[in-house]
């Protein structure tokens, strides 16, 4: 039985999802201006780029990261670096 992850935006998002979705909305030349690897610049597919991803962690963490904050609604609560001392104010 799968586990819910109330806290996890990508669960039960594929990276061929997040891929895909962040191509259709940024285009390969938007993707390869916001992160510069050679798979969003060099002959794009989305074969290709699932491939390197699969294998280099960093660059997944920097592709997801842009999936997040290009399609999740920011939190009501503003983030947590904000949070400080806003009730002295």
């Amino acid at each position: 039985m799968a586990e819910k992850q109330p806290n996890n935006p990508l669960h039960s998002i594929t990276l061929e999802m997040v891929v895909t979705r962040l191509v259709d909305f940024h285009g390969w030349d938007g993707l390869a201006k916001r992160i510069n690897i050679n798979c969003f610049k060099s002959n794009p597919s989305v074969k290709s780029s699932l491939q390197f991803l699969r294998r280099t962690p960093w660059a997944r963490d920097k592709v997801e990261s842009l999936y997040i904050s290009t399609f999740e609604p920011p939190s009501p609560w503003g983030s947590r670096a904000s949070s400080g001392n806003n009730a002295a104010q």
